[in-house]
């Protein structure tokens, strides 16, 4: 059963928590992620020479079918997988705030910290800057360093856990998508969804969304920040100074 309120069972003995970066560590209403859409589908049609509607229905079908956007031009249009990154990427990051809160709730979760993503480094770094909590991981694993093999495919996670050395029964793994969080509950790790408050998801794609199959999700939350803030209750954390 899909739980909201973290259990010390299943968080005692953790001591590897993996983030996912867009709209996981930051929440969903911010929409920075809408920006790297928009310049997709641009690539898409500029790429292809089609109209805008006609290219944003082929770059979501790329997604739903390969994982990314960019897994599928790769598979079916041969591209510089590099130059889409930096293409997507040209976004504004000034619409993230700062969030103390969860920076000094994640530096205080006891061992170490991973930023799995499955857009690029650079991304990553600007947007965990953004937030002030860049300085709180120990790395960050991206698409390039998987071999442009995309999260929900095993091998992903498992190039991530070659590099990482994380021991997948004592971690923990933060994801907003649904499908992302199968290998890691296969793979013996402790799974929360992070989703909209009340579920309201906008224009996300229906595979995007929570929906009737959890067993692979333990718990769900709408926020992090309080989430990993009751995680460190079970550890006795709570008079450390991270409100």
């Amino acid at each position: 059963m899909t739980r909201t309120h973290p259990e010390a069972a299943d968080f005692e003995t953790i001591r590897d928590w993996v983030f996912d970066l867009d709209n996981t560590l930051y929440p969903h209403h911010v929409d920075l992620f809408a920006q790297v859409d928009r310049n997709m589908t641009a690539y898409v049609s500029s790429l292809l020479s089609l109209p805008e509607d006609e290219a944003r229905v082929l770059q979501k079908s790329y997604y739903r079918d390969h994982g990314t956007t960019l897994q599928g031009l790769m598979i079916n249009h041969d591209i510089d997988p590099n130059d889409f990154l930096e293409k997507a990427h040209e976004i504004d990051y000034s619409v993230l705030e700062p969030n103390p809160v969860l920076g000094a709730a994640i530096k205080a979760l006891p061992g170490r910290k991973f930023i799995f993503t499955n857009g690029s480094v650079p991304h990553a770094q600007k947007t965990a800057e953004a937030l002030g909590i860049l300085d709180h991981f120990d790395d960050i694993f991206d698409i390039v360093a998987a071999g442009f093999t995309p999260k929900p495919e095993a091998d992903a996670y498992a190039k991530f856990l070659r590099r990482s050395g994380v021991d997948t029964d004592h971690a923990a793994m933060f994801e907003d998508l649904p499908r992302n969080l199968r290998e890691p509950k296969t793979l013996g790790m402790r799974t929360v969804l992070i989703v909209p408050p009340n579920l309201e998801y906008g224009f996300a794609e229906a595979f995007e969304r929570l929906d009737d199959e959890t067993a692979h999700i333990d718990y769900v939350t709408e926020d992090l920040a309080g989430f990993v803030g009751a995680v460190l209750d079970v550890f006795g954390e709570r008079n450390m100074n991270y409100r």
